[in-house]
């Protein structure tokens, strides 16, 4: 048996970005801080990626600095250091839920140069 699950809840730390594909898919990619239990410790930074839909969702209702929570896997993107030639990875977490967290008043007063250490 294998389970591959991630639930994460935070604030947006970029605008979210959009690509539509010719065949019509939608992708958005965004990060995502999560801080930890003790105030003291930085928090943790996630790199997500949505399809479909819920990345359409993603990208009319979600800001820099609102509250969501997210569903999905960890997925690992690799490549190629064109400059070293080494392989690299990053891991991402593909979100296969969305949920809008936090009130209207919650994103109205969000600041624009949102800084997640102040949370």
């Amino acid at each position: 048996m294998s389970i591959n699950s991630v639930t994460l809840i935070g604030r947006v730390g970029t605008e979210p970005e959009i690509k539509y594909f010719d065949s019509g898919s939608v992708k958005c990619r965004l990060t995502l801080a999560v801080n930890r239990r003790s105030r003291e410790a930085e928090p943790d930074w996630f790199n997500l990626e949505i399809w479909g839909k819920t990345a359409q969702v993603a990208k009319d209702y979600v800001t820099k600095g609102k509250q969501i929570a997210v569903k999905g896997s960890l997925k690992f993107d690799t490549w190629v250091d064109n400059r070293t030639g080494a392989n690299r990875s990053s891991p991402v977490i593909l979100v296969d839920q969305l949920e809008l967290l936090g009130s209207k008043r919650d994103t109205d007063s969000a600041p624009d140069d949102y800084n997640p250490d102040n949370f």
